[in-house]
């Protein structure tokens, strides 16, 4: 073991397995040299975002006849009738009345308190008085929403009420003993704190606020002058678009993998920052403490981690500076605050998958922790976080369901959200110990039954998108394996989680681009590019030595189990939807195989984790592909790819899968003397106008910063527009219906039959469907139809004489059959 000397100055405290294996120990030295010293296939993630393409990661298996086919399909589908966009109410911010109608009406309103006495509560030198004769002397509250009826009462010195042991004071940081719940009683309310079981209330004399047992009733009333609470800004103008009708095509982007609680994992102090915080900007986007160490040199994973700086440091002051963080490159700051991602929704996201992620063991490593390693409790306290931010959005918004963050759990509800304005929110899984099914030296440590009940659970928690693996083997599957220089890391951590290292053999046979991630024994000093934080973390305490590997290609000859085999049967039989992501060759291709026999199209390759003998096989099944997002002119050319991929059979959308928060770095700029680069304000999806996203001091601008941050990706996709022009912007902008329909097969309903005549069913049948019939119902009975634009579906159908018939089924506003014909 030795401390790697890192950019030649600060020494990280990063234990680094050393061997005695010689150069002679690699057929293919030149190769191995490549590996440190330019991108190749095994190092890129397939591709990784920083390549300009996937090159051979993905050499296209397909002949030149059938892509020719594939893309003038999707350019067929692409001259279809468009659904009709409308500017709807989604998420607007609850008007403020003059005497608030609710406990959840005030928020972000101004306010005066009125005590029983007649008398208007003033700010004095001590505290608070209910002392002033009229409103117009009262002081101005701004009410902030901590959560749905809570609230902090901000006032004209931008200080905060606050419930003191004695006394009712101002203090100049918001605390627990500051954060009020309202209760309505007739007119009035009364404000307590639950932390301290104490409320406001006045005396009878002098009429100071006081702290008691027993609450005041006051009387609110809307006033003026209230200070603007400091929070990042959006920079999207114009109403939020939806559809004419709950049920019809939706259109919008898809992010198919992002993880947004991630700063709870690894123990809860890898990650610095958070998506929200009860208190505002200030406290949620704020550097870890070691970190703030003498200018950011503490900060040993991300300075391990991270290129582009002054050695071995970054400036740890988030809001309001940010100036090093959130950037591309940073893996272990907050990508995905609340209003970032809100500008990503106005921008015109409307569907984002959100990973529960986690590693036990890594997490075990890491010395800094709050947080327990168990994966079932981690995955679970992250799923109540998001239940927890869908509470804080809609208590900004005044009231329960009133936000634009819906978590959803099937793809009819969430077509109704979509359509309403809203961003439909998908719960997943990626972890490397799947419900804690990990194995021994090839003995598992788990049963069927005991993976059926925790399968259920997950269910039941919300769960609808899953991979079996993630960085180590496990009781279900092999993995790809990492590359380059943490490589030997993370296979030093699958020894401490399975007992064995990752089993990689020559895999020359197969065909090109068809391998997973070429190994190292020996580990050279060098920056790693992208997805080290696991390796770095697992470099803090691992000692060893590792196996010799063969020159690559090599393929992990761990494969597919046979309770791999049953998690998916079980998972199809749940209609969860299945991604093969980060499996071994060996494993994706049984795995694939068991989704074939099951005839199950609910699989999704979510960031480039798979390799290119998967993706034409998951798009013939009915699945869909949302390409790890990174870079967008490498991005371009994975579009350009897939089309060739495309399965004619079936509806073509395209998405992108971001993977941020700590495990793959975002997409670097272009340049500012980049060609065709985007122009401020732009027209967004649905025609709302973007202009520079201002977090606090800090302007962004794509074409120099990159995606910095979440609210970012709609200038990525104006970016992707102003290089391969609107062809690319219409499938982004078709990738939310893509995985609706892919969803709804993994549902049951069958595919359109316009385009797969196979499918087509009776005319009697379509038209016989009974009037009152519900959507969902029609689709189960008769499956997809070829357009579904406003109150109307149509219908391929299988004629008496053979022929291929056209029917219409007609909706009522409430979504119920009225006619057919």
């Amino acid at each position: 073991m030795r401390i790697l000397q890192h950019r030649h100055r600060w020494p990280i405290l990063v234990a680094v397995v050393t061997t005695t294996v010689t150069i002679a120990t690699f057929p293919a030295y030149s190769a191995w040299v490549q590996q440190f010293h330019g991108p190749t296939t095994v190092e890129l993630k397939n591709a990784i975002s920083r390549a300009p393409s996937e090159g051979d990661a993905t050499k296209d298996p397909t002949t030149a006849t059938q892509a020719s086919a594939h893309e003038d399909a999707v350019a067929a589908q692409r001259a279809e009738a468009d659904p009709e966009l409308v500017p709807t109410q989604a998420a607007e911010l609850r008007h403020h009345a003059t005497v608030p109608e609710d406990v959840y009406a005030m928020a972000n309103g101004c306010y005066a308190l009125q005590a029983p006495s007649g008398k208007w509560v003033v700010r004095t030198k001590t505290g608070y008085a209910a002392s002033a004769a009229s409103v117009s002397g009262a002081e101005p509250f701004h009410f902030q929403a901590t959560d749905l009826g809570s609230y902090l009462l901000f006032d004209s010195a931008k200080e905060f009420v606050d419930v003191k042991p004695l006394t009712v004071q101002s203090s100049a940081a918001p605390s627990k003993s500051a954060d009020f719940t309202a209760t309505k009683s007739g007119s009035t309310f009364t404000f307590t704190v639950p932390s301290v079981s104490r409320a406001l209330s006045v005396r009878a004399l002098g009429g100071a606020l006081a702290t008691d047992k027993t609450p005041t009733p006051f009387s609110l009333r809307l006033t003026t002058g209230c200070q603007d609470w400091p929070e990042v800004d959006v920079n999207v103008t114009g109403a939020p678009f939806g559809g004419t009708t709950a049920y019809q095509e939706v259109r919008g982007y898809v992010d198919g993998h992002t993880h947004g609680m991630a700063f709870e994992f690894l123990g809860g102090n890898v990650h610095c920052g958070r998506p929200w915080h009860p208190y505002g900007v200030a406290f949620a986007l704020k550097d870890c403490p070691d970190h703030q160490l003498a200018n950011g040199t503490g900060a040993v994973l991300e300075n391990f981690t991270r290129t582009g700086l002054p050695v071995g440091t970054h400036d740890p002051v988030g809001w309001p500076t940010f100036k090093d963080w959130p950037a591309p490159e940073s893996l272990t700051h907050e990508g995905t605050y609340w209003k970032w991602l809100e500008r990503s929704w106005r921008g015109g996201q409307r569907m984002l998958v959100n990973l529960l992620v986690e590693n036990d063991q890594l997490c075990k490593i890491y010395p800094l922790g709050r947080n327990s390693c168990d994966d079932t409790k981690s995955l679970k306290l992250q799923a109540d976080d998001m239940r927890k931010l869908e509470r804080y959005i809609d208590a900004q918004y005044g009231g329960p369901g009133r936000g634009w963050y819906r978590i959803v759990t099937d793809p009819f509800q969430a077509r109704q959200v979509i359509n309403s304005g809203r961003m439909a929110v998908v719960m997943g899984i990626e972890t490397s110990a799947v419900f804690g099914c990990i194995e021994k030296r090839d003995r598992p440590l788990c049963t069927a039954d005991e993976i059926d009940q925790r399968l259920d659970d997950a269910y039941d928690m919300g769960v609808r998108q899953m991979e079996l693996v993630n960085k180590f083997d496990n009781a279900l599957a092999g993995v790809a394996g990492d590359s380059g220089a943490i490589a030997p890391l993370v296979n030093l951590a699958n020894f401490l989680e399975t007992g064995s290292f990752w089993d990689m053999q020559s895999c020359k046979d197969n065909p090109e681009g068809v391998h997973d991630l070429t190994q190292l024994t020996a580990l050279p000093a060098g920056v790693p590019a992208q997805d080290q934080l696991f390796g770095a973390i697992a470099g803090l305490k691992l000692g060893g030595v590792l196996p010799v590997y063969p020159g690559g290609p090599t393929c992990n000859n761990r494969g597919l189990t046979s309770l791999g085999d049953h998690t998916i049967e079980r998972m199809a039989q749940k209609h969860m939807i299945f991604d093969p992501d980060h499996m071994s060759v060996k494993a994706r291709k049984s795995a694939l195989d068991v989704t074939e026999r099951l005839d199950y199209p609910g699989v999704i390759s979510s960031h480039s984790w798979s390799t290119p003998d998967a993706y034409p096989r998951i798009y013939k099944a009915g699945g869909m592909i949302t390409p790890y997002a990174g870079d967008s002119k490498g991005f371009v050319e994975k579009w350009q790819q897939h089309l060739a991929w495309a399965d004619p059979r079936y509806y073509f959308g395209f998405g992108y899968g971001a993977d941020i928060n700590g495990l793959g770095a975002q997409g670097n700029p272009r340049g500012a003397d980049a060609p065709n680069k985007v122009t401020y304000p732009f027209t967004g999806l649905g025609g709302v106008t973007i202009d520079q996203q201002v977090s606090g001091q800090r302007v962004y601008d794509i074409n120099v910063d990159g995606v910095a941050h979440y609210g970012l990706y709609p200038d990525w996709i104006e970016d992707l527009r102003k290089q391969a022009g609107d062809d690319i912007a219409d499938d982004m902008a078709r990738g939310v219906e893509a995985y609706l329909q892919m969803w709804e097969r993994a549902e049951g309903v069958t595919n359109d039959a316009c385009r797969d005549p196979q499918a087509a069913r009776p005319v009697a049948q379509v038209k016989g469907v009974a009037v009152g019939s519900t959507v969902e119902q029609v689709l189960r009975s008769v499956g997809q139809p070829h357009s579904r634009l406003g109150d109307e579906f149509t219908y391929c159908a299988a004629g008496t004489d053979g022929a291929t018939a056209h029917v219409t089924v007609r909706f009522s506003p409430a979504g119920k059959v009225v006619s057919t014909s």
